[in-house]
């Protein structure tokens, strides 16, 4: 971020809005939650024990197995979810939000110039970049295993499984441009439905064979990897499936608050989600031999009588496409939070409720997320093959982000090291155990999220790294205000109005200023260089937004500030600095842009194979006038060539 003026109108860092929490009672956040936060981690029970079983490395369908499945499930659930996520991540929020980048810029405030600094921003990064292969594969296996259910119903459906689920992908991304305000208002009560649903299917299995419950001493887990070994350890790659969307929870808190998760998780998700896990253990158990090699093509299903399969199965894809809805919301809002921490160039955004600042629709990001999808559905078929290349995401995010806790303990909370280590020694093992399992699985898909995480990460620190280098190459031939200033008050002729300099920098003058009365030859009555700056918070307050400072002559230093969550609306605003020289009516303000086009050169920086990625991605960014909203017909646009 750009230092701010010497004199500064407000003072000291806006603090941040208040979260959701404060507008609305906890039980209602709670109730929300369930329908928004908990459909990836929800939909799960549809193929996790399933894929344990029949995945790339099968195993025996005996007690001995089942129960070890179980008891690694319910101890996985625990200790990755309600312990690591929900009871100590939750405590590391940045401002209310939550999330891998609201994370590093917690961290980056307390360490960022420490010898070791930039390597976990570095690391949070790349857990972002994660996230996008996360969003383009839960949407596919969500939407898959529930239509796959028709099989269960009808064998002869099996042909109609894929046009069926591409149509229903299809559909849901075309709706994105419409927003979710309204389909939200009903998420939560089909979700509870769902929930309410697979716990009573599991009861009806667990009352009838309770046995089942023994999986709840951790003894079986151990006894499962004694039996089979290396086995046990494959069979980890298929078991952490119950636990995807572990990082949406801490991703999505701001939006609910901690507390309100908190209970949503422990008081019904959590419960609903651990009865239908055991109920699919119970009945594969009660099981003879024949049936239950039947039934653990789809455990979910089965666990429903015939007659009740069919609306199961309804009720299942409902709640896959709620759980696509949520994630695809997500990396929204996650491309959002890049945007304004400057990772990724501007993208067009649009704001599709006119209450609601996070409800947001980026078409680039939505039309590139369903090619993936298309993509991922074709070439993988169906959701068993999809599960191998679904763990690599979620267990290098969740891996990244135990790293991370260690950073945050010791560095912002400032916990001695021996208190911190072993705490997350613990977790690394446990995460780290997870991720080696799925690495296994490379070859058998697990490169796509690899591949396209790479790619993310590439392109974000390309991004940052390219634009700082821009800045610097600017700054070096910048010339201070005050003396452009008073040599220009003599050379130029003052017209009525007032013109508005878009800068990047709080210091020197902005090219297009040079540009234009270098050409045009004429200054306005009032000129302001206008810098919007993006603060390592989620919000800022309205009264913390504007700061200004008075050069003479008739020119202007005034800063903009934004949270990373804000929408940057400049128009609206200047509507709050009216004291800058007087009120801004915008039929007689003209906003100056400089457009820069990048000469790739070789220069020590970065090398030429990035200097020119970074160019395509700086000629494809939308321009400033769309993403500050500028009024169209107030926009005059300057070029100028830079080489970095």
């Amino acid at each position: 971020m750009s230092d701010s003026p010497a004199t500064a109108d407000p003072g000291a860092t806006p603090p941040a809005k208040g979260t959701t929490a404060h507008h609305a009672s906890t039980a209602t956040l709670a109730f929300g939650a369930i329908g928004i936060v908990f459909g990836d981690i929800g939909t799960s029970p549809l193929y996790a024990f399933r894929e344990t079983f029949i995945g790339p490395n099968p195993l025996a369908l005996d007690a001995a197995h089942v129960l070890g499945v179980v008891s690694l499930i319910f101890w996985s659930m625990t200790l990755i979810v309600a312990i690591q996520y929900v009871s100590i991540l939750m405590r590391a929020d940045n401002k209310g939000q939550g999330g891998s980048l609201a994370l590093v810029a917690l961290i980056s405030r307390s360490i960022s110039k420490s010898k070791y600094g930039w390597l976990a921003i570095l690391l949070g990064v790349f857990a972002t970049s994660l996230f996008y292969g996360d969003s383009m594969i839960t949407p596919a296996i969500s939407v898959l295993s529930a239509v796959e259910g028709l099989t269960v119903v009808d064998e002869g459906l099996q042909d109609f499984v894929i046009p069926i689920a591409l149509g229903l992908l299809v559909a849901l991304f075309l709706l994105q441009k419409r927003g979710t305000a309204k389909v939200g208002a009903l998420f939560a009560p089909v979700m509870i439905v769902y929930f309410t649903v697979i716990a009573g299917l599991g009861i009806n299995q667990i009352v009838q064979h309770p046995q089942i419950l023994w999986a709840l001493s951790p003894h079986h887990a151990v006894n499962f990897f004694i039996l089979d070994g290396w086995l046990a350890f494959l069979a980890l790659g298929s078991v952490v499936l119950a636990v995807t969307g572990s990082e949406a929870l801490y991703s999505d808190m701001g939006h609910f608050g901690r507390g309100p998760m908190r209970l949503s998780w422990f008081g019904f998700v959590m419960p609903c989600l651990l009865l239908n896990y055991f109920g699919q253990g119970a009945m594969m158990i009660s099981l003879p031999a024949e049936a239950a090699a039947e039934a653990i093509r789809s455990p979910f299903f089965f666990l429903a009588s015939e007659d009740w399969r069919l609306p199961l199965v309804f009720l299942a894809t409902v709640a896959t496409f709620i759980a696509s809805q949520a994630v695809i919301s997500g990396a929204f809002s996650i491309t959002h939070q890049a945007m304004q921490l400057g990772y990724i160039p501007r993208l067009s955004i649009r704001h599709t409720s006119e209450s609601e600042a996070g409800q947001i629709y980026i078409p680039a990001v939505n039309w590139a997320l369903l090619v993936a999808v298309i993509i991922l559905v074709l070439t993988f078929q169906n959701s068993s093959n999809l599960a191998s290349a679904y763990g690599i995401a979620v267990t290098g995010a969740v891996t990244i982000d135990t790293l991370l806790m260690g950073v945050l303990f010791v560095g912002v909370w400032k916990w001695k090291w021996w208190v911190a280590a072993p705490i997350v020694l613990l977790f690394l093992i446990v995460d780290g155990a997870y991720f080696a399992a799925n690495l296994t699985k490379i070859t058998d898909g697990g490169w796509f999220p690899l591949v396209v995480g790479l790619v993310a990460f590439t392109l974000l620190t390309t991004w940052a790294r390219g634009r700082k280098l821009m800045r610097e190459r600017m700054g070096e031939v910048a010339l201070p205000i005050e003396i452009f200033a008073k040599s220009a008050q003599n050379s130029a002729t003052r017209v009525p109005g007032t013109a508005i300099f878009m800068a990047s920098s709080t210091a020197g003058v902005p090219s297009a200023l040079l540009h234009n009365i270098k050409h045009n030859k004429v200054l306005h009555e009032r000129v302001v260089i206008l810098t919007v700056e993006i603060q390592d918070v989620p919000y800022v307050d309205s009264e913390h937004r504007c700061e200004f400072r008075e050069i003479g002559s008739g020119f202007y230093r005034a800063v903009l500030h934004y949270g990373f969550m804000d929408e940057t609306n400049v128009p609206q605003g200047l509507k709050q600095m009216s004291r800058c020289g007087g009120e801004f009516d915008m039929m007689e303000t003209s906003f100056f842009l400089s457009r820069q086009t990048l000469l790739a050169s070789e220069k020590p920086g970065m090398p030429i194979w990035r200097e020119k990625v970074f160019a395509w991605m700086l000629r494809n960014s939308a321009s400033a006038m769309q993403f500050f909203r500028l009024p169209t017909n107030r926009v005059v646009e300057l070029g100028s060539q830079v080489r970095i």
